[in-house]
């Protein structure tokens, strides 16, 4: 083995953990799909069913006293501020997947898959129904 081999093992050995320490743990800005302005903050945490997820705060005061009426499922009528959006992610190659995602407007869950761009400073999530190429993907940025 010559030494370029050798030093291209060595880095892509050293690699690995530093990209596997990337998590989507943590608190990252919405955007609205429609106009691109910021929407609210979510938070990201694990559960002992792997990667879950929050809605922490809106922009607007008034959608944070709102309840999910059209839920249908345990969440039901809950307040969108501290709803459970996100469920069950599991890591799965270079991002995550497994879970589901609710769109609290239209209590519609979805499977989801999602990953992490720009050295982890942003996490696109997508939502879809079957397979991926059905669905709608958002770019969350990470708070600072």
């Amino acid at each position: 083995m010559t030494g370029l081999p050798r030093r291209a093992l060595l880095l892509a050995l050293l690699a690995t953990p530093a990209q596997a320490a990337l998590s989507p743990v943590g608190t990252w800005r919405t955007f609205d799909d429609h106009t691109g302005r910021e929407r609210g903050l979510v938070r990201i945490y694990a559960t002992k069913d792997g990667l879950a997820g929050r809605i922490v705060a809106t922009v607007d005061p008034a959608e944070g006293r709102h309840v999910c009426e059209k839920c249908t499922d345990d969440r039901k009528d809950q307040p969108i501020i501290g709803l459970e959006f996100l469920r069950g992610m599991q890591p799965d190659g270079d991002g995550w997947s497994g879970g589901t995602i609710l769109d609290p407007e239209s209590g519609s869950v979805y499977r989801c898959r999602m990953h992490l761009e720009e050295d982890g400073q942003k996490l696109v999530v997508r939502g879809y129904i079957g397979i991926s190429w059905f669905g709608r993907s958002q770019t969350w940025v990470r708070k600072q």
